[in-house]
Parts: C-alpha cells; sequence; structure tokens
C-alpha cells in the first residue's frame, strides 16, 4: 500500500467518525477496513493512515476553526461530508506535517474529492486549500 491508499483510509476513517459515529478505538483499529486491505499493509503505511486520523481528531476544532474562516460564502453546516473529511484531513497535513510538500498535500486532496465525493467537490477542495496555504506562507 502506499501513502495514497494510506490517505484514502483517513479519509474514509474520518468519515466514519462524522457519519457513522464510529468509536475512534475502532477507527484507528482498522477494523472496519477491507481484510485484503489491512493484510497487504505494511507498518509503516498502516502508521501513517493512523497518524492521520489521530492527528486530525486531536486538532479537530482548530482545523475546522480554519475551515469556517475560509467559507466565505458557504455555512459550514452545509459541506458535504465527504469534502469534510478530505479537508479535515488535508489540513493538518498542511499544519502539521511540514515534511510533506503543500503542493502534494492538495494534489491528493483533489483527487482523493475527485474519486469519492460529488461532481465538483474537488474544485471546492481545491480553493479553500489553496486559500489556507496562502495565508499559512503569508504569516512565514
Amino acid at each position: 500500500m502506499s501513502r495514497r491508499k494510506s490517505r484514502i483510509i483517513a479519509f474514509q476513517g474520518l468519515y466514519s467518525l462524522e457519519v457513522g459515529k464510529i468509536p475512534l478505538d475502532d477507527v484507528l483499529a482498522l477494523s472496519w477496513v477491507n481484510k485484503a486491505d489491512v493484510e497487504s499493509f505494511n507498518s509503516e503505511e498502516g502508521a501513517f493512515a493512523r497518524l492521520l486520523i489521530a492527528g486530525t481528531v486531536e486538532h479537530l476544532s482548530e482545523i475546522d476553526e480554519l475551515i469556517k474562516k475560509n467559507l466565505t460564502t458557504w455555512d459550514f453546516d452545509r459541506v458535504n461530508k465527504v469534502s469534510l473529511s478530505v479537508l479535515r484531513m488535508s489540513i493538518f497535513s498542511l499544519l502539521y506535517q511540514k515534511d510533506i510538500l503543500p503542493s502534494i498535500v492538495i494534489d491528493e486532496a483533489i483527487n482523493i474529492s475527485r474519486e469519492f465525493g460529488p461532481d465538483d467537490s474537488f474544485k471546492f477542495v481545491n480553493a479553500l486549500l489553496d486559500n489556507i496555504r496562502k495565508s499559512m506562507d503569508a504569516k512565514n
């Protein structure tokens, strides 16, 4: 499995927390993941998925405030749950995984949104993450 697959698993876990109200311990155990996928995990890939999930949950209030701050014409409660899960995970990476280039984080978010989200959700995700990246660059 690759980091891309780890990101997909992390996004799905965050979505399960949001929509299915699955307990965090169960999500982190990856017990909900297809057995063949879990068996193909190496320890690094599984750890990366768990890091994304746990880190996002740990910083959720900060991440959600950043999303709300950057939603100019949209209500937070109306954001599609797939897009919200992708955004949360990606913002965690932008804020706390400085060893990963922002362009990679945003590209992965766009690709996951294209694959799993509604029709044009990838455009929304791209625009919001790009605004956040630019505001972070302006602060540095």
